[in-house]
């Protein structure tokens, strides 16, 4: 039995459904941290597979080579100062008014009857540095304006803004589900960008333009009273300094534009040329982003009257939340090491080759089912990247083609959004909706996302 597990294809395969089914139950039934679930399943699938203690946990004298310590470490190094940096980067934004002069410079360019477009392109645009909770606690209050102006439906004013939010979320770097996607398939920054582009505005214009509005005329539901006295004092501090639309515009820009001339960069400029070294310093994601953060430092923060001690206490708040996606993501980096050295990623490699079922398929429908099943669009992303790393290993992918592949993988994190999803309840509780309405529209919108999302990937994996 043991040696059928561990070196036949059905074992390994059998292997490989029971830690994932081992790693749903620990974090849905027994409520197990996900980082946690991750590391115990990494350990058992690694000792059920034989694989030696030494090559799995090193040894008292040097660990330093252990799956153990480089599946964590060589994924951190990765991600951990690019995801620092992001949230840095969101919250000297948010901090400095940033969100609400973007949302409402684009409230009066378009109208009060294109509003709805203009929450979607504030979410779409401030989505990027933001992680996605921040940017509804940002800008709700916002909605609640312009829904209480017009007198129209909240969901009107409410499903552009998620859309653009999350889209950015989910594909977008500095977010953390595509940064830790592209560190454990080794695809640069610059090309998850591009991608990510492609495929999260046309999903972004279904879901957040089309479907919002369709959905925003039939379900009607009116500002919540107790939300109106946030609105009002959201109203009433429209006066109030604000740092200028160009320079929230230039600083978002910054970090993306720096990133996609190093990419371009390096395909265009000659290896050893020293314009070829700038580009690429300049174009390293770390570098980029320390640049945007210490100018949204200088230009939104000390220069506008912020103290050291404030900006100190604003970075320390921020980063706070960072270690535990920094855990799950390390924990799924040596999940997938695990996964990887059991040998199971060629085994799959060859049973999807013989049933033709192409790699960013398999990996959408993967991504799929651990969101539906455990809520999680981080979790989903890091454990669907762990278990198609080794898949991929032999394919001699291309760099776009990766991108497409991380593409993927984050469209399915984001579909069917509902009660295990924390997203949800905070979408019903900000815009007042009820748990049949959130179903009705939200998880809707998560969905046409999704599906849209991968639909376009898949398209454009055909041709690159």
């Amino acid at each position: 039995m043991i040696d059928w597990l561990q070196h036949s294809t059905g074992g390994l395969l059998t292997l490989s459904a029971l830690s994932i089914a081992l790693l749903l139950v620990l974090i849905i039934k027994v409520r197990v941290e996900p980082f946690i679930a991750l590391l115990v399943v990494g350990l058992l699938v690694a000792l059920a597979a034989g694989l030696p203690v030494e090559q799995l946990v090193g040894s008292a004298q040097k660990a330093s080579t252990s799956l153990l310590e480089t599946g964590f470490g060589g994924i951190l190094g990765h991600v951990a100062a690019i995801i620092g940096l992001g949230t840095l980067l969101g919250a000297i934004l948010e901090a400095s008014g940033g969100a609400e002069v973007l949302t409402r410079s684009l409230l009066r360019s378009f109208g009060e009857r294109r509003a709805p477009l203009a929450m979607g392109l504030a979410g779409l645009i401030f989505g990027v540095p933001v992680f996605f909770d921040i940017g509804i606690f940002v800008l709700a209050p916002l909605v609640y304006v312009a829904a209480k102006r017009s007198g129209r439906s909240i969901v009107l004013y409410a499903m552009p803004l998620l859309a653009g939010l999350s889209v950015m979320h989910a594909f977008m770097p500095p977010h953390p589900g595509p940064v830790a996607a592209a560190a454990m398939l080794k695809v640069s920054l610059g090309w998850i960008i591009i991608m990510a582009l492609a495929v999260a505005i046309p999903a972004w214009l279904i879901g957040g333009v089309i479907f919002s509005a369709w959905v925003g005329k039939r379900i009607v539901v009116p500002v919540p009273e107790e939300m109106l006295a946030a609105a009002e004092k959201v109203r009433a501090e429209e006066g109030r300094g604000e740092p200028p639309l160009s320079l929230v515009l230039g600083i978002i820009a910054v970090p993306l534009v720096l990133i996609l001339a190093g990419t371009f960069g390096s395909i265009l400029l000659a290896k050893g040329s020293t314009l070829y070294g700038v580009f690429t310093f300049f174009g390293t994601p770390a570098v980029a982003l320390t640049i945007a953060v210490l100018l949204a430092f200088w230009l939104l923060g000390f220069r506008r009257g912020m103290t050291r001690q404030q900006v100190t206490e604003l970075s320390g708040a921020s980063l706070r939340p960072v270690a535990m996606i920094l855990l799950v993501v390390g924990a799924g980096g040596f999940f997938g090491a695990v996964l990887s050295a059991t040998g199971v990623g060629k085994v799959l490699a060859t049973e999807l080759s013989d049933l033709g079922l192409p790699v960013i398929a398999l990996s959408y429908v993967i991504s799929c089912g651990m969101r539906i099943a455990q809520g999680s669009a981080t979790v989903a992303i890091v454990t669907t990247t762990g278990i198609v790393v080794p898949v991929v290993g032999d394919l001699n992918y291309s760099q776009p083609q990766l991108a497409l592949v991380v593409m993927a993988i984050a469209a399915g994190s984001i579909i069917a959004s509902h009660v295990n999803d924390g997203g949800f309840w905070i979408v019903s509780r900000y815009f007042g909706l009820s748990v049949k309405e959130t179903l009705q529209t939200w998880t809707v919108l998560e969905t046409i996302l999704s599906v849209v999302g991968f639909a376009v990937a898949a398209l454009l994996s055909l041709v690159v």
